[in-house]
């Protein structure tokens, strides 16, 4: 695996683009994610986010642009070429065998064995421990099945295990949406201390409060295309907000309802809330 040059982006995208047959699905989408900093892409539904992943993890080709990893330009053709480059992608489903003990799904598919090709259940057992306490998670009993852990300790333990397994640049697709406030906060922690190991994290999200405590880059996505591309320093939380609420459509959708139930009490104050949350982030 090649060395990164000092002050040189782990991975980064200039003008990428991937279409399917006549749907344009990325159009000039530009990313940078460099050592020790986490990049946020924000989006709702249907912006581009998950073609994204699929085009930085070599699940996809891009169409256009250059992708570089770590200052060389690349076109994976699978998740195992980029996987070899230090590139780890862990997914909203995680993948695990619930059934399955946490040092087994933690070394799944990259079973350590002694002799004769038998396992080295003791290796694998410590080193699972050693890991994810390492990362501040202490489990009473690796030998649990993982689906007994929380949503936020399933995730904690896919990053750790990308982070034993040599990762320099861990994609992480959207973490923290199907989990309470608590479980969310345990993950975030965790995405902070893989920053702290070094590593570049690129955070897929939709929640802007899950991404500004966290992130030093922020890209914005709206039906495949940038509509913005912060660093910490120039944007605020609110800022952001306003901008991944979307003013012009809060703003037209506050008249709309206004117009159409003008002689309703509950229209009106739906409008009325509309127009002041809007006034709240800064939008009107």
């Amino acid at each position: 695996m090649p060395e990164t040059i000092a002050g040189t982006p782990l991975v980064k995208l200039t003008g990428v683009g991937k279409h399917y047959g006549n749907i344009i699905a990325l159009r000039d989408v530009s990313l940078e994610v460099s050592a020790g900093e986490v990049t946020c892409v924000l989006g709702d539904n249907g912006a581009g986010k998950s073609t994204l992943i699929k085009v930085v993890a070599g699940l996809h080709r891009h169409d256009e642009g250059t992708y570089e990893v770590s200052g060389e330009q690349v076109s994976f053709g699978s998740p195992r070429e980029a996987l070899d480059r230090g590139i780890a992608t862990v997914y909203q489903d995680l993948a695990v065998v619930p059934l399955m003990p946490v040092w087994r799904n933690f070394f799944l598919g990259s079973e350590k064995r002694r002799g004769l090709g038998r396992m080295d259940i003791a290796f694998m057992r410590q080193t699972t421990k050693s890991e994810l306490l390492a990362m501040g998670i202490d489990l009473r009993d690796v030998d649990q099945p993982i689906g007994t852990l929380s949503g936020g300790e399933r995730q904690c333990v896919a990053i750790a295990r990308a982070v034993y397994f040599g990762a320099k640049a861990l994609i992480l697709d959207e973490p923290t949406a199907a989990l309470g406030v608590k479980q969310a906060g345990v993950v975030l922690r965790y995405i902070v201390q893989a920053r702290e190991k070094g590593l570049g994290v690129i955070f897929i999200t939709h929640n802007p409060h899950h991404a500004y405590p966290v992130g030093d880059r922020f890209l914005l996505l709206k039906r495949g295309q940038s509509i913005g591309d912060h660093v910490k320093e120039d944007v605020s939380r609110e800022e952001l907000t306003a901008l991944m609420a979307g003013g012009a459509e809060l703003e037209q959708l506050a008249h709309e309802l206004q117009t159409a139930t003008s002689g309703s009490d509950v229209g009106a104050a739906a409008a009325r809330e509309l127009t002041a949350g809007a006034k709240q982030l800064g939008i009107t």
